[in-house]
């Protein structure tokens, strides 16, 4: 059962570029983002940091992506789009009410993806603000929180003109970016590394974590479904377990991004 507020409608603005354009506006958007950024926080530099997260998320997600990293006693931040539950597609289904709340009470984190997991370019401000509040009520009617929580971008998408709002609404907001984030950081546009197909370029991305204990910083890795059938978008359990395992046993602290904030020593204000 979906929340029992209403998701809102879109609200019609420009109309839409031809995808391989809307793809590059995109992409120049998010490297305008980083340029300018609105916000800083100083990511130490003595011990590496990993944080996995999850986007959509599939069921998968829970049985599987959880239990891997419960299993290396360490804990994960789902992102949850409320409009999303328990959609069954061709090649996973979503998670529903009940595996967010079995989540939190394993001890992970729940942070938002919107409700209706639209580009944000592509939506104007009142229907952003309308689709934020629904999934604010359908996370606390699982989580009630009195502190903000944190967001991640549909598509890894941003949009500089509602960067205010997210700002406020949000104690971080994670994207893409595939680098490390250290040293002076936006948390409005953190960076993340994505977990997907080949199962070769899953083996591969030890390398990324090498790297950050050669050179300390805050690595997000970011993935959707962890199935022996993956989608694109996802890995199977041995390679999300072998990149767990690797993080681990290279002594770096792995943290939910709640966490590894609180490590750093942002500390959020209770609303």
């Amino acid at each position: 059962m979906h929340s029992p507020a209403a998701a809102p409608q879109p609200i019609a603005r420009n109309a839409r570029l031809p995808a391989p354009i809307d793809r590059l506006a995109g992409r120049l958007t998010n490297r305008l983002i980083r340029a300018t950024p609105w916000q800083l926080i100083d990511v130490p530099t003595r011990k590496p940091i990993v944080s996995f997260t999850f986007d959509d998320v599939p069921d998968t997600a829970l049985r599987s992506g959880a239990t891997i990293l419960e299993a290396h006693s360490v804990r994960g931040t789902f992102y949850i789009a409320g409009g999303l539950e328990g959609r069954i597609e061709a090649d996973r289904t979503l998670i529903d009410a009940a595996g967010c709340r079995e989540l939190v009470a394993r001890g992970h984190e729940i942070g938002c993806h919107t409700y209706g997991h639209q580009d944000l370019r592509h939506v104007d401000r009142s229907f952003l603000a309308a689709d934020l509040a629904c999934n604010a009520r359908y996370l606390d009617a699982i989580d009630p929180r009195r502190s903000r929580r944190n967001f991640a971008y549909p598509y890894n998408s941003g949009c500089l003109g509602k960067r205010p709002m997210l700002a406020h609404a949000y104690r971080s907001c994670r994207a893409g970016g595939e680098a490390i984030n250290r040293g002076p950081t936006d948390p409005t546009f953190l960076r993340a590394v994505e977990i997907r197909q080949s199962e070769a370029h899953v083996r591969g991305l030890t390398r990324w974590i090498d790297a950050l204990v050669a050179d300390p910083g805050w690595l997000i890795f970011f993935t959707h479904d962890i199935s022996p059938t993956p989608t694109p978008y996802g890995c199977t359990p041995a390679a999300f377990a072998r990149l767990v395992g690797h993080a681990v046993e290279r002594g770096c602290c792995v943290l939910t991004i709640d966490a590894a904030l609180d490590r750093m020593g942002f500390r959020e204000r209770t609303q």
